[in-house]
C-alpha cells in the first residue's frame, strides 16, 4: 500500500485540495510539506501526537517536514476553537518554548541537510513593516469571506480584536514565505484551521500566478487531538518532566474502550494488517489493545527501556501488587507532625488529588487503599518507620503512587 492511500485506511485524512495530485507527489516522495506549532507552552502535549506522527510517515515515505515553530504568530494567538483571548507572552517566554519544542520533535522527525528542517515564523513576521504588508497581503483577503471562517465563528458573538482577526493573514503569509524560502509545497493542519490553511493556497495563487504549486490537506480529528492533551487531571505532556512516562503509560492505558482501535490506527506504526486483525477484539481483549497501544506510543515517545518500566510497573499494580517501578513520591521530615503524617496529606503530597477537600472526599467514598487496605478514617496516620518502608497508595482504578520517606 503506498503511503496516501495508507493515511486515508489509518483514518487520518479528511479533507484535501487536488487529492490526485497530492497523492502523486506523496507517493513518489515530492512534497515538501510543513505543519506548524505555536509555543504556547514550554512542552509538546498529546494534542500534538497525530501531527508528529504524519510528519514522522511522510519522511519515512521520503517527503520533506518542515517543522514551523510560531514564534511570530504566538505574539498574536490563534483565536481556532477558542472562546477568549489568549494571554500575550514575553520574547523570552517564546523563545524558551521554541527551543523545548526543537528539543522534542526531534524524537520523531530526523533533521538534517536534505532532511526535515526546522524554521520560526518570528524570522520573517517580526520584520515585517505594517504599512507594506497590508498593501501587499491584505488586498489579498476579502473581510466578509474572513468573517465566515470558522475559524473566526466562535469569536463574534463575544468579541474577536482586530489583534487576532490578524491572525489569518499571518498564517496565510507564513505558507506564501515558505513556499518562496524552501520550495513548500503542501500544507498540513487541523480539520480546524481548514479556512487559514485555505488563505495560504490562494494567497500563493494569487501573488506568483495561478500555475504556483501549492496545495492543503487537514488531519481528520486533530481538533479532537488538541483537547486529547487535556485531562481531568491536567495537561499530559510529551516532557517526562512534567509527565512521568508511566503517567503518560497510563493515560493511553486508560482510553475508552470506543477509541482504543481508532488511536492504534492513527497513532502507532503497527502493520494495518495486524490492526485489522484487532478490529474483531471485544469484551476482556480491548485491555490487551490498550496495553499495546500504551506501549507504542511510550516507546516513541520516552523510548523502549522507558515504556518497558512503565508497563512493567503498571502490570505489577494490576497484577501481584509489586512496586518495583512504580512511580515514587517522597515525604520530607518537614511534611510530619509528631513523626507521622495524616493519609490526607499524603494523598495531596502525591498529587493523588489537587486538595486536601478532594482527598478527604476520596476517603469518605471509600476510593482510597493503602498497601491493598481501604482506608475510611480521614484522621488514619502513617509513622516515618512505615514511609521508610514504603507504602503503595492508590486512589479510584487508575491512579498509583509509591510514597517513601
Amino acid at each position: 500500500m503506498k503511503i496516501y492511500d495508507e493515511l486515508v485506511a489509518r483514518g487520518l485524512i479528511a479533507q484535501v485540495t487536488n487529492e490526485e495530485e497530492i497523492r502523486e507527489m506523496v507517493d513518489n516522495g515530492k512534497a515538501v510539506f510543513y505543519i506548524g506549532f505555536d509555543p504556547t507552552a514550554d512542552s509538546l502535549h498529546v494534542g500534538h501526537f497525530m501531527a508528529l506522527c504524519l510528519m514522522k510517515r511522510l519522511q519515512m515515505a521520503g517527503n520533506k517536514p518542515i517543522a514551523l515553530i510560531g514564534g511570530g504568530t504566538a505574539y498574536i494567538g490563534d483565536p481556532s476553537g477558542r472562546t477568549d483571548m489568549r494571554s500575550m507572552m514575553t520574547r523570552e517566554t517564546i523563545e524558551h518554548n521554541c527551543e523545548c519544542f526543537k528539543k522534542q520533535m526531534s524524537r520523531f522527525i530526523e533533521f538534517g541537510e536534505d532532511k526535515a528542517i526546522m524554521v520560526n515564523n518570528a524570522d520573517w513576521l517580526l520584520d515585517l513593516n505594517y504599512i507594506e504588508f497590508i498593501r501587499d497581503i491584505g488586498c489579498c483577503f476579502s473581510v466578509n469571506n474572513m468573517l465566515r471562517a470558522k475559524c473566526y465563528e466562535q469569536r463574534l458573538e463575544k468579541g474577536l480584536s482586530f489583534l487576532e482577526f490578524n491572525y489569518m493573514l499571518m498564517q496565510s503569509y507564513d505558507f506564501l514565505a515558505l513556499y518562496e524560502k524552501y520550495g513548500c509545497n503542501m500544507q498540513f493542519g487541523g480539520d480546524d484551521q481548514w479556512s487559514n490553511m485555505l488563505g495560504g493556497t490562494e494567497l500563493i495563487r494569487k501573488k506568483l500566478g495561478k500555475d504556483a504549486h501549492a496545495m492543503t490537506i487537514t488531519l481528520l480529528l486533530n481538533s479532537e487531538g488538541k483537547k486529547m492533551g487535556k485531562t481531568q487531571s491536567g495537561a499530559v505532556w510529551l516532557d517526562p518532566n512534567k509527565t512521568p512516562p508511566y503517567d503518560f503509560y497510563q493515560y493511553w492505558r486508560n482510553v475508552g474502550d470506543a477509541d482504543v482501535l481508532k488511536c492504534i490506527r492513527m497513532l502507532t506504526f503497527l502493520p494495518l494488517e495486524q490492526i485489522d486483525e484487532m478490529d474483531k477484539w471485544e469484551g476482556s481483549q480491548l485491555n490487551k489493545a490498550k496495553e499495546i497501544l500504551a506501549y507504542e506510543l511510550t516507546k516513541l515517545v520516552h523510548g523502549e527501556e522507558e515504556a518497558a518500566k512503565a508497563q512493567a510497573a503498571a502490570q505489577s499494580i494490576f497484577g501481584a501488587g509489586g512496586s518495583e517501578n512504580m512511580p515514587e513520591s517522597k515525604i520530607a521530615e518537614a511534611d510530619l507532625r509528631d513523626g507521622a503524617i495524616d493519609i490526607l496529606s499524603i494523598l495531596v503530597k502525591a498529587e493523588l488529588v489537587p486538595s486536601r477537600s478532594e482527598a478527604r472526599r476520596a476517603v469518605e467514598q471509600g476510593g482510597v487503599t493503602v498497601d491493598g487496605d481501604k482506608v475510611t478514617d480521614i484522621k488514619k496516620l502513617y509513622t516515618k518507620d512505615e514511609l521508610v518502608a514504603g507504602l503503595v497508595v492508590r486512589r479510584g482504578k487508575k491512579a498509583f503512587k509509591k510514597v517513601v520517606f
